[in-house]
């Protein structure tokens, strides 16, 4: 019985004004910082036996300070990493607001590639390969997985049997917390985008 915590990174400057994507340097900012320090604190009751992490310098640092308290190291993983949004990355959402296809891209996310980046679909299947991997690893633990806002989205969409293109009819906030156990093969979904800890 593996429980997954799925963690978005906590806020960044670029949250709601940039498209950070792959870019480096978007570190955790006053309020991320203090919103991970929240998250240590209350995940510090549970027995945490790895956290994994997004390569992004954002989830690392949300990383580092979950991992802490329970005396381990967070393992680095690029399958866990940011979607790859290709030549929108930079640019900000009002220069996105203009154009077409980014409007395409979020009607249908199934079907639209950015432009020289990632389907989600591939995203979602490198994420879902990646915590089978971590599962069979870690199986009976319960284990903390920090990464970005679709790739989660898109691990808890496989979970759910929720099309792609229905993703953004739910949220994953930066420094939240999604639970999921598995009871063999199957996974249910015990929180999702909480801001606070639940039992689990």
């Amino acid at each position: 019985m593996t429980t997954f915590l799925l963690i978005r990174h906590g806020d960044t400057d670029a949250l709601g004004e940039v498209l950070a994507g792959w870019r480096p340097g978007w570190h955790l900012n006053s309020a991320g910082r203090e919103q991970v320090t929240q998250i240590a604190q209350k995940l510090a009751r549970f027995a945490i036996r790895a956290v994994y992490t997004s390569p992004l310098e954002r989830a690392r640092e949300t990383a580092l300070a979950i991992a802490e308290p329970h005396g381990i190291a967070p393992i680095v993983r690029e399958q866990l990493g940011e979607m790859r949004f290709g030549r929108w990355e930079g640019q900000t959402f009002e220069q996105l607001s203009k154009d077409a296809e980014w409007h395409r891209f979020n009607a249908m996310r199934s079907t639209v590639r950015p432009p020289n980046g990632e389907l989600l679909v591939e995203v979602q299947t490198r994420t879902v390969r990646e915590t089978e991997e971590i599962r069979c690893r870690h199986a009976g633990e319960t284990v903390a997985i920090v990464s970005h806002a679709d790739p989660l989205r898109a691990l808890v969409a496989y979970w759910l049997g929720c099309p792609l293109d229905l993703l953004l009819r739910f949220s994953i906030s930066p420094a939240s917390i999604t639970a999921v156990r598995f009871f063999e093969d199957v996974p249910t979904i015990l929180c999702l985008n909480h801001t606070d800890v639940v039992s689990v």
